[in-house]
């Protein structure tokens, strides 16, 4: 097929009531990829108590997931646009699918890690898939405003709704079934994906720079880990060397952008100033969002001690407020404007995450809710704005690498806020005092994570396993306070921020290209 055959059959698809059904199939693969970034939150004691990891392999298997599809999505979105977006969305569900059978059935945490970074390099084929096409089939500004709401209603309510299904499969099944949930959701995908979906790509591509493949993926995995290392265990040498592996990576891969004359990312992008101001502003959205339910998840039942399933149902709020914000946030935008929505939006998700600072194992249910609330709005707002506006700065030939920026932006936003935050609670935690007496393998295991000192806290004879894990409990709450107020900070200096980069910044307009 020709491209004129291919941009005439994608024109056609606009113009027909079909393009609704063809969003519902690119809506249920970004709600997918979104939820299993945040599903492993409720399961982690159940898979701490199977697997053993330690303190570091345990966040490892939370955040290297976001790592690799952090690492991989420029590239990935970059591809789509060469050999089709609908293909490489349909490859990718169907391995999404056979590497969540590996991530279900994985007997030891350095399987479940590598099973995990499988599981990214499949998504990354995913995100930058379902936007790009957006762009490609709705071009009305005013319904691709809509559509752009829908899919980031999705994409931010997939980290809130994560631990809801999670909660669900939990009472009834065992840890692995929240990856196998997976399996109904992509054949859905696929199937209906064959007769919906247009195909629209790049018609003058160029080739793919691999060079600038490996490059974007040493790049972020390498400065990503050194800030989780150094976080945790202080500036050592191998935290070092992978900064500045990193560091060099990245800086290569921009110079040879530059360079390319067909590059697999258009760095002009970030001289307009509203273009790097909504990126910002999306990763740090996500950062706030995706640290907050991770470690929350943990808090309520560890701490706490409720059921998985309720813990996920007191974080639905944040799934409902970030629908309706998502649906909206392009009327707002045009109504107010732009910097009022993203800005407002980085102010609501520093709400929710300074209300943490007071946290404690007596919070109540209404004051959860009421802050996950407001979390989810703000994300819900910003995020989508900030994805509109990136979407519409670019030709639709170039769809694909503008979207995997959006999508950079969350994903690595997903890992920073784990990673970052959760460094900042583990250090913490790690500090408690075991009570006297108390066995010395038992008190390492305890300070590993706070599912071991739950593990090691059964194995003591009553009144010391009581003290022990009280002690752990207050060391996590405080470290979960920390977290939040260094959060909060950030999200209000971001919102600051953003208020100024996106000064007379508007969604009906693009960038103009040189």
């Amino acid at each position: 097929m020709t491209s004129t055959d291919q941009q005439a059959t994608a024109t056609e698809a606009t113009r027909s009531p079909g393009r609704w059904l063809a969003l519902a199939v690119l809506v249920l693969a970004v709600l997918l990829v979104a939820v299993d970034a945040t599903v492993l939150g409720l399961a982690t004691p159940f898979l701490s108590e199977d697997l053993k990891p330690s303190g570091t392999q345990l966040l490892w298997i939370g955040d290297v997931y976001s790592f690799v599809i952090a690492g991989l999505l420029v590239s990935m979105g970059s591809l789509g646009d060469r050999i089709g977006r609908k293909k490489l969305l349909l490859v990718g569900a169907v391995a999404f699918g056979a590497v969540s059978v590996l991530n279900a059935y994985a007997t030891s945490p350095e399987l479940m890690i590598l099973a995990r970074a499988l599981l990214g390099v499949a998504g990354a084929t995913l995100m930058p898939s379902t936007l790009a096409l957006i762009r490609n089939i709705f071009h009305d500004p005013k319904e691709r405003s809509l559509a752009v709401g829908i899919w980031g209603a999705a994409a931010s309510a997939g980290a809130a709704v994560g631990p809801v299904v999670g909660g669900f499969l939990l009472e009834h099944f065992w840890w692995g079934s929240v990856f196998l949930i997976n399996l109904p959701v992509m054949a859905v995908l696929v199937l209906v994906g064959i007769k919906l979906l247009p195909e629209s790509r790049d018609p003058s591509p160029g080739p793919w720079d691999l060079t600038s493949v490996a490059l974007s993926l040493i790049g972020i995995v390498s400065v990503v880990y050194a800030v989780k290392e150094a976080a945790v265990h202080g500036v050592r040498a191998d935290a070092a060397a992978a900064a500045a592996i990193g560091l060099a990576a990245l800086y290569w891969f921009v110079r040879r952008q530059l360079t390319l004359a067909s590059p697999l990312l258009d760095m002009r992008l970030f001289h307009h100033r509203g273009f790097s101001g909504a990126v910002l502003a999306d990763l740090l959205t996500i950062f706030g969002l995706s640290g907050l339910v991770f470690f929350l998840s943990q808090f309520l039942q560890l701490v706490q001690l409720r059921s998985p399933l309720e813990a996920g149902l007191i974080e639905l709020p944040a799934a409902i407020g970030a629908v309706g914000a998502g649906l909206m946030a392009g009327h707002l935008a045009r109504r107010a404007s732009v910097r009022s929505a993203v800005s407002g939006g980085l102010t609501a998700v520093g709400l929710a995450l300074a209300a943490c600072t007071a946290i404690s194992a007596s919070t109540g249910v209404v004051a959860l809710g009421i802050a996950l609330f407001a979390g989810g709005v703000g994300a819900g707002l910003a995020f989508t704005v900030t994805a509109d506006v990136i979407l519409s700065s670019v030709p639709k030939e170039q769809a694909g690498a503008a979207s995997a920026v959006s999508e950079t932006a969350y994903e690595l936003g997903a890992a920073l806020g784990i990673a970052l935050l959760g460094s900042i609670v583990t250090g913490i935690y790690r500090g408690f005092t075991a009570p006297p007496g108390v066995p010395a393998e038992a008190a390492a295991a305890a300070h590993d994570s706070l599912g071991g000192a739950v593990d090691s806290a059964r194995d003591l004879p009553r009144e010391q396993g009581a003290a022990m894990l009280s002690a752990a409990q207050d060391a996590f709450t405080d470290g979960f306070q920390a977290a939040a107020a260094i959060g909060a900070a950030v999200l209000f200096a971001t919102a600051v921020a953003a208020w100024f980069l996106l000064r007379g910044q508007k969604l009906e307009e693009g960038i103009a290209h040189p």
